[in-house]
């Protein structure tokens, strides 16, 4: 019996003549590197936690990060949404549709080592298309358990962080080197920065 090819299957090579893909803009810590900047966000959450007011800190939470893959990639996605809409000057009230007014994401921390790889695999890429910076965190199969602590919950695979121009958004500022990843979009970026 002659077997069948699955040419479907097999991953395709990219020629000389193709423009080459879109770099991720990303860090990796672990180690020693990865205590320090745990450290810093915890100090900034801390803070920040102070000025909440009568907030549960759940709901504070929230409003702060975008906790989980799929509340990552659902932000992530909508950012775009926003940029095009800022753009073309749309007068309808599009408030209906969503539940909340939606806040762009400052940068994206994941767990790099998580199994089955495949379910971060996208957030790179998808975050990279909306220019916001990704911080990866490796700490031999224990990231997801490290980011869970940042947020009070046991595992976290992503999270999110809001721009809101609050303490938290500073020291990721700093982190990343002084850029702001909403700086691309009108009005938002001018927004934190006045």
């Amino acid at each position: 019996m002659a077997r069948k090819r699955r040419s479907s299957l097999r991953p395709v090579k990219a020629s000389k003549g193709d423009a080459p893909q879109q770099q991720v803009k990303s860090n990796c810590y672990e180690g020693e590197r990865l205590d320090n900047l745990l450290l810093q966000l915890n100090k900034s959450i801390e803070s920040a936690k102070l000025s909440r007011g009568e907030l549960p800190e759940k709901i504070w939470i929230k409003q702060q990060f975008a906790v989980g893959v799929n509340d990552v990639t659902r932000v992530l996605e909508r950012m775009y949404q926003l940029e095009k809409e800022y753009q073309s000057n749309q007068e309808q009230d599009n408030s209906s549709r969503r539940k909340a007014p939606l806040v762009p994401l400052q940068a994206v921390i994941l767990a790099s080592d998580c199994n089955p790889r495949w379910l971060t695999k996208h957030i790179p890429t998808l975050a990279s298309s909306r220019q916001v910076p990704v911080i990866l965190v490796k700490d031999n199969k224990k990231g997801s358990l490290r980011l869970g602590q940042l947020v009070k919950l046991k595992t976290a695979l992503a999270i999110g962080i809001k721009a809101k121009g609050s303490g938290i958004n500073e020291t990721v500022d700093e982190i990343l080197g002084g850029t702001t990843s909403t700086e691309h979009i009108p009005g938002i970026g001018q927004q934190l920065h006045a």
